[in-house]
């Protein structure tokens, strides 16, 4: 029998596979105990636990639940706190466990493979990258556009807003996501686009 990919780059067994931590950034939103909701990002995750930046810090010993992009739904307790974040402990039966080793493999695996990012929309560059991002404040500044989708967009900036910040690009509403090496990513809200005809956003 021929072994998977997977199989070939990370011989695990099963009980290091349910505690093996992986670095991943995986977008999502959490829900603290009084139902408040924000979005977040991993910084890393095993089966048993995950390492969160958010806007919003969770108190110790909070119960989290979080919905996260290609895992889905877990729950657990905060366990600790740390600069921009907290860690908290996944509650799960011995069969999820399982399913989310083999689905941090994949995600592990994913780039050495060189498989795709697995994105919502297509992304392109516009013609014109140059335009400004502004902030409820009324402050603005300018950036430069690395791609876009119906869905979102990198830019390029030095500044850095937090996580779940408020923006227009252009004369788009959006919310920031995560952070990369040469700016920032943006979601925008309804798709980006109030037009039925799936024109990419307007700046």
């Amino acid at each position: 029998m021929i072994e998977s990919p997977r199989a070939l780059l990370l011989p695990l067994s099963d009980e290091r596979r349910r505690h093996q931590r992986v670095r991943v950034a995986l977008l999502g939103r959490f829900m603290l105990e009084d139902r408040r909701e924000f979005p977040c990002q991993t910084l890393n995750m095993s089966p048993g636990g995950v390492a969160i930046t958010a806007p919003v810090m969770a108190r110790v010993g909070e119960r989290v639940v979080a919905y996260l992009d290609h895992v889905g739904r877990i729950e657990g307790v905060v366990v600790r706190q740390f600069d921009r974040g907290f860690a908290m402990s996944i509650w799960a039966t011995l069969r999820r466990r399982d399913k989310l080793a083999d689905q941090l493999t994949w995600l592990a695996n994913r780039q050495l493979l060189g498989l795709p990012e697995d994105r919502r929309h297509e992304r392109a560059t516009p013609r014109d990258t140059l335009t400004t991002v502004s902030f409820p404040d009324g402050s603005e500044i300018n950036c430069r556009v690395i791609d876009v989708s119906l869905s979102g967009a990198a830019v390029a900036t030095d500044l850095r807003p937090a996580i779940g910040t408020s923006v227009m690009l252009g004369k788009t509403h959006g919310t920031v996501v995560r952070h990369i090496d040469q700016g920032f990513a943006i979601e925008f809200a309804r798709g980006g686009t109030d037009d039925s005809d799936g024109d990419l956003p307007r700046y």
